[in-house]
């Protein structure tokens, strides 16, 4: 790994690179061991060139953005993490477009846009996690979809190669699309939005912001929507009849609020985690013989 960690401070400046890194400090269920190393990078440049080193050594890597929608083994990960997040978010305005780097928070691309008058990316103001993760899951919330206003992903592949895709060739489907598929990273965004009154759109953010604070357990560190919607249900309304509300594993439980969403109650491991998951799946099946498939990233060893 000396040798890996050489080749990278001749391009990365120190403060990019951390060793033996905790991961709980940069995930949102706050549970994770460490990293061999982690690298946030400031520039496409420097991701270019990370990929292309890795690439050539062998050595195993995984890209992250803010760790909102990521549980972290407690054994840690063997390799680096690249993190795309606030230090790689500039965001470009023209017109009626926004061209924002991958590690843009939805948060505040949606101030961005709020500034500019420009309406329709309300849905994703309080969707707690970056553009770049957003794209490629395809991210929703309250009937709105990235790929409803996204032109264009400019993408790098994790031998260096850098391209663009248009909107029709990414196959934007429910938290799916050609970016998990190809295993491909994305470096920026454009997403076009219409001309609106500022205060049409804070009002509907607002609004979504109120129905966000009362219906799901924002005071507790969590991943958001542990399970993705089967067809035909709702992950949530099958857990809570299956009598699992507040049900807990370790510190980890099925929150009272909303019984979609695992929280991280009292000091939770990633085994906790884990653990009570698959409880929950395990349950749904037996009483009602639907498989709940998780939205959350597991890295790791569990």
């Amino acid at each position: 790994m000396k040798h890996i960690l050489n080749k990278l401070e001749t391009f990365l400046d120190k403060n990019s690179i951390l060793i033996d890194e905790p991961m709980k400090r940069h995930t949102s269920f706050k549970v994770g061991g460490p990293v061999d190393i982690l690298l946030i990078p400031k520039t496409e440049k420097e991701i270019k060139d990370i990929l292309i080193l890795l690439n050539n050594e062998n050595f195993p890597f995984y890209i992250m953005g803010n760790g909102s929608n990521l549980l972290v083994s407690d054994k840690g990960v063997r390799g680096a993490v690249i993190k795309l997040s606030e230090n790689y978010s500039n965001c470009e305005v023209q017109d009626s477009i926004l061209n924002a780097q991958s590690g843009i928070l939805l948060s505040e691309l949606s101030q961005i846009a709020l500034s500019n008058n420009l309406g329709g990316f309300e849905f994703a103001s309080g969707i707690p996690g970056t553009l770049g993760g957003a794209v490629t899951m395809n991210a929703g919330a309250y009937g709105g979809e990235m790929k409803d206003i996204l032109i264009s992903a400019h993408v790098i592949d994790k031998k260096g190669n850098i391209f663009e895709i248009v909107n029709g060739n990414l196959q934007l489907g429910y938290r799916t699309s050609a970016i998990q598929v190809q295993d491909l990273i994305i470096l920026s965004s454009k997403v076009k939005l219409s001309e609106c009154s500022n205060n049409e759109i804070k009002e509907k953010m607002d609004d979504l912001e109120y129905k966000r604070k009362s219906k799901q357990p924002l005071e507790w560190p969590s991943a958001g929507s542990t399970f993705k919607r089967p067809e035909g249900y709702f992950a949530g309304k099958l857990i809570e009849d299956s009598g699992l509300r507040g049900f807990q594993l370790g510190g980890a439980q099925v929150s009272q609020k909303h019984c979609g969403f695992i929280i991280n109650k009292d000091n939770a491991t990633a085994s906790d985690v884990i653990n009570l998951i698959h409880h929950v799946q395990k349950v749904v099946y037996e009483n009602f013989g639907v498989k709940l498939d998780t939205e959350v990233k597991q890295l790791g060893e569990f």
